[in-house]
């Protein structure tokens, strides 16, 4: 690690002594409104035919010959500028811009624009416009950043009533979800009804499907990572909203007037309240706290410290309760070295838990589980010219899972405190990536993630006859590890690779080749994760998952860059993917190690999306095609089947039009086959027991899904006299009331009264449905 840091600073300096005889300019570019850095802005040299980006942070760096440049700075949304610089000194040039939410009529903006869509390097990536997200419907009139993830090609969902997305072949555990660059482990509130992402606080999120920078690893799939506003610099301001379901309300506003800000907001459901009043035990509610300060002590220094806190909490009488939550905590520190060494390092809380407990007196018992994390990264980005940009870092990340303690919650209590044994790991990551412009048509992408992990003590080691037989294993022996004592070490190099070719004018190829490690593994018996899965670290019986995935797309803009269209086709090759042999035992197991099975996964599938994001109407449609099988030792008889997920046809369909300055209308749309699913096939009858049998997982699938939802928006004319703006937002979710299938089950066979039909045994598929029609209002206010 030692000697790969020291070759790295050494290109540096090589490169440093190589090109002395240039200057650079470098500086931020903001929102010029409210001081928050913008994050993708074009900055480009038409006199150069180069340029380069914002990075994550809002900070660009260009190194050019001594002269006089124009510099033009696009965003989408924002009006283009283009400044005059006389470049004889390294020179630092920040830049305001002009958002649509600040324009006055007279302001135009360009509509002649560098479209990303095609010249930028990067595919497989979806970044969400929340101004548009905000014009379409919404359950519950909350708006959902997960739930229009789940409309991008490329993304699967289980169906309604959960936030778990699938993307290109892999399950939900294998995202990773990052709020300020911490992870959270479940994004769902109230079962997937809302999630944990409020809105108002979003300031960019950006889901990786393929092509993963190297900054990025610990999962297969995808990462979606999400952050959240700095908070306003200039003036106090804020947003709130009342629904029907839940309420929300978001203050921000300078501590010290363009130098330091906060950001705080909150959001509560409220169906508990109502219940309560009508003398109702059955109490159901969810909160959520996000919490932003950050201070800039000067141009080459600024700090930021976010907090975020989440909780459902389900109380069912004096039958049983149970919650979760997640609790993240960032503190980073942005600092400039020089005009072109940018280091960002970030010291990262993760906390998620649950409880669950069951109140008799008898059969009482307490459930309670967690994982904690702490991660330090250090990331940074030199711009060494303008045709190469290089960012390289070191990441460690320490956890501590805890699977479960239950607990007699009365004396009465027939059971026993059980504590299944804590266990811990430690994840390092060494990587380094350079973004290449070899020519104006050719752009490269190449790196490299050396991931080392480590399953450590204190821990007792279980070991059996034959932990993969089918049977009960048997114990052997018992090894005792300290603390930090290493049991398992995995090493796994993860080469990156991206490629972009100009065709002509407005259309481009694209290809990109990553491997991904994965060390974390959710336990989790069903098709959609619940907050009572729980997750496990690779160690002396799991092997990391690997994941390598090649796409290749074309990109293509047209009627005048208003229209974006692009395909991709990809292939994902998946190994020691993990699932549960055939009958298996997974809760409260002390010896659940014997339950595991590893094998592998593969998919492929091709991804059509049409996007328009100007003019009065906007949208898209985005359709998928894919397959996805698995094949596990012990599991369906080592016969490969389709994963649960697997959907082979996806349609999905956005509209957003601006029929007037008070009225905005939208609409969404979604088509896709059926899942599979595992039902019984016949029965036997032994001893007056008459159970199931299976004989093939996931054999059958449920009917196709398909719904539309339909929103329209009223925003009033604002009163001169009155500094606070509100809005109304209509809502109808499953505008024709369609039963869409979310389980099967089967039952003994019954009449429309309940009563048994024959001799008892013969059994029925039952069909679960979860959401009729269901309208909604929503008022908003900002001020």
């Amino acid at each position: 690690m030692i000697r790969s840091l020291s070759f790295v600073f050494f290109v540096l300096i090589s490169i440093q002594a190589l090109s002395q005889e240039k200057v650079t300019l470098n500086g931020y570019v903001r929102d010029v409104s409210n001081g928050e850095e913008l994050i993708g802005v074009t900055v480009y040299i038409p006199q150069m035919k180069a340029g380069t980006m914002t990075n994550p942070y809002g900070f660009y760096s260009l190194t050019l010959p001594k002269g006089t440049y124009e510099v033009q700075f696009s965003y989408v949304g924002y009006s283009a500028q283009t400044v005059t610089v006389n470049l004889q000194g390294n020179t630092e040039r920040n830049i305001d811009m002009l958002g649509e939410s600040t324009m006055m009529q007279e302001v135009v903006v360009s509509d002649k624009r560098v479209d990303e869509n095609v010249v930028q390097l990067q595919m497989s990536k979806n970044t969400l416009d929340m101004n548009r997200v905000r014009k379409l419907p919404a359950l519950f009139g909350e708006v959902d950043i997960i739930k229009n993830i789940q409309m991008l090609p490329g993304v699967i969902t289980a169906g309604e009533g959960t936030s778990s997305f699938y993307v290109r072949g892999g399950s939900a555990d294998q995202n990773l979800i990052l709020i300020d660059e911490a992870p959270i482990y479940d994004p769902s509130h109230l079962f997937g009804l809302f999630s944990v992402f409020n809105a108002d606080v979003i300031k960019d999120s950006e889901l990786y499907k393929g092509g993963i920078p190297a900054r990025f690893g610990g999962r297969l799939s995808s990462i979606l990572e999400v952050r959240t506003k700095d908070g306003n610099n200039k003036q106090l301001s804020g947003s709130a909203g009342i629904g029907t379901m839940a309420s929300r309300l978001m203050i921000e506003g300078p501590i010290k007037k363009d130098k330091s800000s906060f950001i705080i907001s909150a959001r509560r459901s409220y169906v508990d309240l109502f219940l309560r009043a009508a003398n109702n035990d059955n109490l159901v509610h969810f909160y959520d706290v996000n919490a932003k300060l950050n201070w800039r002590h000067n141009n080459n220094n600024r700090f930021f410290a976010a907090f975020y806190s989440g909780r459902d909490v389900f109380n069912f009488g004096d039958q049983f309760g149970f919650a979760w939550g997640n609790r993240t905590a960032t503190f980073r520190w942005n600092h400039l070295f020089n005009d072109r060494l940018f280091s960002n390092t970030s010291v990262i809380l993760s906390n998620f838990d649950y409880k669950l407990e069951l109140k008799d007196p008898v059969q009482g018992f307490k459930w309670t589980s967690n994982l904690e994390e702490l991660s330090v990264k250090n990331d940074l980005s030199y711009f060494i010219n303008t045709n190469n940009d290089l960012t390289f870092g070191y990441h460690i990340t320490g956890r501590r899972f805890s699977p479960g303690r239950i607990s007699p919650n009365t004396e009465a209590s027939m059971f026993k405190e059980i504590n299944l044994q804590h266990m811990f790991a430690i994840d390092h990551a060494l990587y380094i990536s350079n973004q290449q412009r070899v020519s104006e048509k050719i752009t490269l992408d190449y790196g490299l993630r050396l991931s080392i992990f480590q399953n450590v003590g204190s821990t007792d080691l279980y070991l059996y006859n034959d932990p993969q037989n089918n049977s009960r294993p048997v114990r052997t022996d018992t090894v005792h590890y300290g603390a930090w004592k290493n049991i398992k070490t995995y090493v796994n190099l993860e080469p990156r690779a991206a490629i972009r070719y100009m065709l002509a004018d407005g259309q481009s190829l694209k290809a990109s080749y990553n491997r991904m490690v994965q060390n974390t593994h959710l336990v989790a018996a069903g098709t959609v994760p619940v907050p009572f899965n729980t997750w496990n670290p690779s160690g002396y019986y799991l092997t990391p998952q690997l994941a390598d995935q090649v796409a290749l797309g074309y990109f293509r803009n047209l009627r005048d860059n208003t229209l974006e269209f692009s395909a991709e086709a990809y292939y994902k090759d998946m190994k020691n993917v993990t699932d549960f042999a055939d009958n298996a035992n997974i809760f409260f197991n002390q010896d659940l190690s014997t339950e595991f099975r590893q094998g592998k996964s593969w998919s492929y599938g091709l991804e059509l999306m049409l996007n328009k994001k100007e003019g009065k109407l906007t949208g898209s449609v985005g359709y998928t095609w894919s397959k996805t099988m698995r094949k596990v030792p012990g599991v369906n008889g080592g016969m490969e089947f389709p994963a649960n997920y697997d959907r082979r046809h996806v349609l999905n369909i956005q509209a957003a039009y601006d029929y007037s300055p008070r009225w905005t209308f939208g609409a969404t749309f979604t088509y896709s086959t059926g899942r599979p699913v595992t039902v019984p096939t016949g029965k036997f009858e032994y001893e007056n027991y008459h159970p199931d049998v299976i004989t093939e997982r996931n054999g059958y699938r449920l009917p196709v899904f398909h719904r539309l939802d339909l929103s329209a928006t009223y925003s009033p004319k604002k009163n001169d006299n009155r500094r606070w703006k509100g809005s109304w937002v209509f809502s109808v979710y499953n505008a024709y009331n369609r039963q869409n299938p979310f389980t099967i089950y089967t039952r003994v066979t019954k009449n429309k009264d309940g009563d048994i039909i024959g001799d008892g045994y013969t059994k029925e598929a039952r069909m679960i449905y979860l959401f009729p029609i269901l309208p909604s209002v929503t008022y908003n206010i900002k001020f």
